[in-house]
């Protein structure tokens, strides 16, 4: 489903010292409804490796293949397209909108595509917050829930234009270790219920244990990991 061509990544470093290479030579293959955890140092370029898999940067060199299909030879209206189609993200922080409901909050991706009827949007909506323990929140605005309420609002935002690659960048970091359990057990469930393939950065080995596959990317290389 998604391979990784050789893909290298450089940014100008500051006076005349050349380029810093962050991520040199990447090739992986990541087949449907598979689980992988990308962990490294600080600093490594895991997340740079993330944004560039889900289409949010661009890599200086080698090819992101979705499906066959080459995401460097695509417009930035395309990779938009694609992105919000076939690819949903979670982030360290939930990036809630405080203004609007939880539904209103999950419904923000479906704004863009009017591929259902709104109220088939809405009731695939509330039969996910439903799943994930938040059927009676649907009402609530962001700043009445708990840091785990919101991640997981947040996680069926990323899940509700049904996408098949899931992206998480630290997804507990910012949580307790009960929440960090309960998201991590949401995780691996809707990977395995929804055959949905998983690509998540973290620095808890906990977390990472728990999926099929565990990379390390260290010194620009990506590579099994060894515990």
């Amino acid at each position: 489903m998604l391979e990784l061509v050789k893909i290298s990544k450089s940014y100008d470093s500051p006076g005349d010292s050349g380029s810093d290479c962050v991520l040199k030579d990447i090739s992986l293959k990541i087949d449907t409804g598979q689980s992988v955890a990308i962990v490294g140092p600080s600093g490594s370029g895991k997340s740079t490796l993330l944004n560039i898999i889900g289409a949010l940067d661009r890599p200086t060199s080698g090819q992101v293949l979705l499906d066959g299909k080459d995401l460097s030879g695509l417009s930035d209206l395309e990779l938009a397209k694609i992105r919000n189609r076939e690819i949903g993200f979670i982030f360290q922080l939930h990036h809630l909108l405080p203004q609007c409901t939880v539904l209103e909050n999950v419904l923000v991706p479906t704004l863009a595509e009017k591929s259902c009827s709104a109220s088939q949007v809405e009731t695939r909506a509330i039969e996910l917050l439903k799943y994930v323990g938040l059927k009676d929140f649907l009402q609530h605005r962001p700043g009445e829930l708990s840091g785990g309420q919101r991640q997981r609002v947040a996680v069926v935002r990323a899940l509700i234009n049904n996408p098949r690659l899931l992206l998480a960048d630290e997804p507990t970091g910012s949580l307790d270790k009960e929440n960090s359990d309960n998201i991590t057990k949401l995780l691996v469930e809707l990977n395995l219920s929804r055959d949905v393939a998983l690509i998540l950065v973290t620095h808890s080995g906990e977390l990472a244990s728990q999926m099929k596959r565990v990379l390390k990317l260290d010194n620009g290389m990506l590579g099994d990991w060894q515990a």
